[in-house]
């Protein structure tokens, strides 16, 4: 069941039996069918959380020359969102926290 929270409301999770009757549907999707069996994989949030990881060991290893000012405050911005996830991760116990 995916977990959405309302303003204020904080991370509430509530199972109502009735909702096997109806389908909540936050975005638009081009095959809801493969975004459903997705899901039953991995979170979004897990999905996002892998992606990070894999160009925190990009960056480390991949030698990106010279880039724009542009491109590199947008290299500069992601390191800094990536270090920050990875200090909320840290703060919860997360077993594998790579930083940037």
């Amino acid at each position: 069941m995916t977990d959405f929270n309302l303003p204020l409301s904080g991370a509430v999770t509530q199972s109502f039996p009735w909702t096997n009757y109806f389908t909540i549907n936050l975005g638009q999707s081009s095959d809801p069918n493969i975004e459903k069996d997705a899901l039953s994989v991995a979170s979004y949030g897990k999905q996002l959380g892998r992606i990070g990881e894999a160009l925190v060991v990009l960056l480390k290893h991949v030698d990106l020359g010279k880039l724009s000012h542009d491109e590199e405050a947008a290299i500069r911005d992601l390191k800094t969102m990536l270090n920050e996830i990875a200090n909320k991760k840290e703060k919860h116990g997360a077993k594998l926290v790579l930083r940037p």
